[in-house]
């Protein structure tokens, strides 16, 4: 069973805060989320937001910084300003998240070997997920970037479990090369933190960027 400390879950009070939702914040105005992720599109739905999505045009998730702060706020940054021209009078979300060990980003895996790889290194220890947000207001002119981290305890992992694990396919879209919302919970001890940062949209920082930026 996942232990869960100061945990923010997917539930209609975990976007009430001070009485108001994001879907309150929000308005009228009009929110556009710049990803081809369905977990954040999930978070967003169960909070009943109404949203559209404009994925990024020819978007490469790369950057130049081994810094894990700048590395999901640069790609966070590039993703709502690569849809900003496609859309007016909106909010537009840009979102990264990434999983870090021992200070290397690991990202997404790009097979079932390296996918093995990635899970054998996290069994046992502790790593951290940040993801990465901005926020573009064309009503205001306003754009404002922030982040969250959660730290996350993996059990220690038999090889057998890992390779049935990845023979779900699970695995292969996502940083870290787990899924702790789908059949991956069982890999996860543990977690300090917001459990909507590790699915990849944590809605207590949203909450508290749209304030400061409407």
């Amino acid at each position: 069973m996942v232990r869960f400390e100061n945990c923010i879950f997917m539930k209609k009070t975990a976007l009430s805060i001070n009485g108001k939702s994001i879907t309150k914040l929000l308005g009228e105005r009009k929110l556009i989320l710049a990803s081809r992720s369905p977990r954040r599109a999930e978070i967003l739905k169960k909070a009943k937001v109404k949203f559209e999505i404009k994925i990024p045009p020819n978007f490469k998730e790369e950057s130049s910084s081994s810094d894990p702060v700048e590395h999901v706020l640069s790609l966070s940054k590039r993703k709502a300003s690569s849809v900003s021209d496609q859309v007016k009078g909106a909010i537009i979300l840009g979102a990264d998240t990434i999983v870090v060990l021992d200070k290397e980003i690991l990202g997404k895996p790009q097979n079932k070997e390296e996918a093995f790889l990635i899970l054998k290194k996290l069994s046992g220890r502790t790593h951290e997920v940040y993801t990465g947000m901005t926020l573009v207001n064309e009503y205001n002119g306003k754009v404002i970037s922030d982040y969250d981290l959660t730290e996350v305890k993996f059990n220690q992992l038999e090889n057998n479990k890992i390779e049935n694990y990845i023979k779900t396919g699970e695995p292969m879209d996502k940083a870290g090369a787990y899924g702790i919302q789908g059949m991956g919970g069982f890999l996860v001890e543990s977690i300090r933190g917001s459990l909507d940062n590790v699915i990849g949209l944590p809605t207590g920082k949203l909450k508290e960027m749209l304030i400061q930026i409407i």
